[in-house]
Formats: C-alpha cells, sequence, structure tokens
C-alpha cells in the first residue's frame, strides 16, 4: 500500500462499535489492554497505543447484521495474539499469501478487530 500523504498530520480515525451492555464492553476492552472511560451511560472509549475506539450502546444492535470492524497494523501479530489470548474470541495468527501475518479478535458484541503485521521476511 502506497503512504498516505502527510497533509494533515492532526487527523485521526476513532471507529465507532455498537454495543449491547457499556459496563461489558468496557470491562472488556480493559481486559486486552485499553484504557477504558464512560462519557455516559450509553457512550464509552477504549484507547490503546495510539488507537482510540468509540464505543456505543446501541438499541437493536444485532451482532450478526449490526456489527462493526477495524484493521490494526501492528508490529508484531503473534505478540498481539499472546497478550490477547484468554480474553474473548482470538484467533492465532497465520501467514498470508499477500505478505501479512495476520490473526482477529471478536468482542462479546461481535465487533471485529483484525490485526496484522509484515511478516519476518518482509520486515
Amino acid at each position: 500500500m502506497p503512504a498516505m500523504p502527510q497533509e494533515h498530520p492532526q487527523v485521526r480515525i476513532s471507529p465507532i462499535f455498537p454495543v449491547t451492555d457499556l459496563q461489558r464492553a468496557l470491562d472488556h476492552y480493559a481486559a486486552l489492554g485499553c484504557a477504558v472511560a464512560a462519557h455516559d451511560e450509553g457512550y464509552g472509549f477504549a484507547a490503546m497505543a495510539g488507537i482510540e475506539l468509540h464505543l456505543v450502546v446501541t438499541e437493536g444492535h444485532d451482532p450478526l447484521r449490526t456489527a462493526a470492524a477495524a484493521y490494526l497494523h501492528v508490529p508484531d501479530a503473534d505478540d498481539l495474539a499472546a497478550r490477547w489470548a484468554g480474553v474473548g474470541r482470538t484467533s492465532a495468527p497465520v501467514d498470508t499469501d499477500y505478505g501479512l501475518r495476520e490473526g482477529a479478535h471478536i468482542d462479546p458484541d461481535g465487533n471485529l478487530l483484525r490485526f496484522g503485521s509484515p511478516l519476518p521476511s518482509q520486515r
């Protein structure tokens, strides 16, 4: 992937994940190593290593139809998978044919965090 121009270095992105129970979501992301905070009873935040997720209680959220996803580019997918092992559903990373080692994590509300790092031969 080509490098993005640095015209607006202050620009950030914060994916918004729908949840059914904010406290459960905050506890889950805290167990993953995130700093968490509630804004009010229906909105919260989970942050780690420059990544910030917004968590919003969504009426009618159906994890099979309305879940969200984000991709995390990390230095070492195996290290992250090891740190997240035992917290929810984390799959072990696998080598891809496109030069990445990728794993995934699904939170209690069906939201997907895919994560990947360059294969050791690509670093």
